[in-house]
């Protein structure tokens, strides 16, 4: 295994592993105030894309040359991540849970209805291309963007009464 590609792959590894637990956390945390979760049956089928994308990247990946500029970009997306999770705090999950509380509208949820979704577009397409992967990045953006299609229809779905609410 490439030094580069192993320390890349190990990080995005124990970065998805420790959001899991984040989020745990915090949809147990959230149902416990009252929160509800709303359309979970298509969970499963985000769980097995991401855990695909990654098992591609390691497959594939696992012996390539790092690619510095894209590897810039990726870094560049992990301050997004920081400020979405900051924005959200232990509201930020994976699921769909919706509380009875007014949206959250600070950092960058002031500009874009859905950043976590840009980001999980935008972290899909660039993680292989900083390993030179980019038919990874074809099949997996395409794949998630019937994935994000489906949720984000639950996902607003479940939110529409709330934002009506709040015009």
């Amino acid at each position: 295994m490439a030094p580069g590609a192993a320390l890349f792959l190990a990080f995005l590894i124990v970065q998805r592993l420790s959001e899991l637990v984040i989020a745990k956390r915090n949809t147990r945390a959230l149902l416990e105030r009252g929160a509800r979760e709303v359309a979970p049956g298509h969970y499963p089928l985000i769980v097995a894309m991401h855990s695909a994308w990654i098992a591609a990247l390691l497959w594939w990946g696992h012996d390539a040359q790092i690619r510095w500029e894209w590897l810039v970009v990726f870094a560049a997306l992990q301050g997004l991540r920081i400020w979405i999770l900051a924005s959200l705090g232990r509201r930020w999950t994976t699921r769909i849970i919706v509380l009875d509380e007014p949206l959250v509208l600070r950092g960058p949820y002031r500009w874009l209805r859905h950043p976590n979704y840009v980001l999980v577009i935008a972290e899909i397409a660039v993680a292989p291309l900083v390993l030179g992967l980019g038919w990874v990045a074809l099949v997996f953006s395409a794949l998630n963007a019937v994935v994000l299609t489906i949720r984000i229809q639950a996902e607003d779905g479940a939110l529409r009464p709330r934002s009506a609410a709040r015009q």
